[in-house]
């Protein structure tokens, strides 16, 4: 039977209370949907009488303004994981290379499109960073390349200089490389880390990314991709049906991208509050790596098992035992607006007070 591997499934009431459930599992822009998007997806409601646009016309052109890209460069999905799946689909490649952990659906894109998948397995005495052992694992016989950037769940960035080293050895292979940079707009200085600007250099780079988590819509899924190699985008419009994105997420990624304000306001937050997360857990004896991104990973060496304790007080965080690559112990939260990250905080402590009496009881 499928397993739902992912985040964010709210949906699933067994052991969750009827109301006020707090989600730290999936990691969404803390600041919510912006006024001007939620105004646009009610105003595009009378549109949804005719099919959407099946080239995103006005949203690509958009979306080229705002990054100087070529708007023929740019392919929009129903969220970042739909392309993925046809980037599968269209790559056909024999092998493919993914990081261990990462986000699961590069795998079961790569699997579902007859792929072998091979893992690079990201080293815990180098705190889970990429280093530049990634590059032997590029070979002649890998056909395809999806790397993370910052990492999910670790939210770690890759020095750019490897990650460069990393396209030069992919295209003297034959090889497509997939960047997935969907949380790369939390980081500061993200222009210092994008490979927007290689696309052109580079006709074997893809560039992923959504307004899923940046801009809090992932209920209306809206992704997208920038690769020069048009012939690659003309398969991606083949290999699925035309209308994947909606009359509404064309309203809504089009107004997202008319407030910059919006992502700036949300950078500043996420450093004030990443760093309060960081130290309360430390204090909590949990290990926590240093990421950039809008989650914080860490490990739990006397983990009572937080996930199903804060589950059954309303809280869900994401266990990362089912990652590739990661033991039980490890976990991945959203980094959220103060109050929130306070209820999750009182909640651990409560918990850990409640475990150190009953193990003195115990012993």
């Amino acid at each position: 039977m499928y397993e739902y591997v992912h985040g964010g499934n709210i949906y699933d009431a067994d052991g969750l209370p009827a109301q006020g459930v707090l989600d730290f599992s999936a990691n969404i822009n803390p600041l919510g949907i912006p006024g001007e998007v939620r105004k646009a997806i009610r105003n595009a409601i009378p549109d949804c009488v005719n099919y959407p646009d099946s080239q995103c016309r006005l949203l690509r052109k958009r979306l080229g303004e705002t990054l100087g890209i070529r708007p023929e460069w740019i392919y929009c999905g129903n969220g970042a994981s739909e392309i993925l799946f046809r980037l599968a689909y269209v790559a056909q490649a024999k092998r493919t290379l993914v990081l261990a952990p990462t986000f699961a659906d590069y795998g079961r894109a790569a699997a579902a499109a007859g792929s072998k998948v091979d893992y690079h397995q990201l080293r815990r005495e180098d705190g889970f960073r990429v280093t530049g052992s990634l590059l032997r694992s590029v070979t002649k016989r890998t056909g395809l390349v999806v790397l993370c950037n910052p990492n999910n769940p670790t939210g770690l960035l890759a020095d750019r200089t490897l990650l460069t080293a990393i396209l030069d050895k992919c295209r003297a292979n034959g090889t497509l490389c997939v960047v997935d940079e969907c949380f790369l707009d939390f980081v500061p200085h993200a222009e210092q880390y994008t490979l927007l600007g290689l696309t052109e250099q580079y006709e074997n780079l893809v560039v992923l990314k959504a307004f899923t988590k940046t801009y809090a819509l992932p209920g209306i899924r809206l992704g997208y991709c920038v690769t020069s190699n048009t012939a690659l985008l003309d398969a991606l419009y083949l290999t699925g049906p035309d209308w994947n994105v909606s009359t509404l997420a064309q309203a809504a990624g089009v107004a997202a991208l008319s407030v910059p304000s919006y992502l700036e306001e949300a950078r500043q937050l996420l450093a004030t509050e990443r760093k309060y997360l960081t130290g309360q857990l430390r204090q909590l004896d949990c290990v926590v790596y240093d990421g950039t991104a809008d989650y914080l990973f860490f490990y739990a060496s006397r983990d009572p098992g937080w996930a199903d304790l804060l589950r059954q007080r309303g809280i869900l965080i994401r266990d990362c035992s089912n990652y590739h690559g990661l033991a039980p112990g490890y976990y991945r939260i959203a980094v959220k607006q103060r109050r929130d990250n306070r209820r999750l905080i009182k909640e651990m402590k409560e918990i850990t007070k409640h475990v150190c009496t009953f193990t003195s009881r115990i012993d």
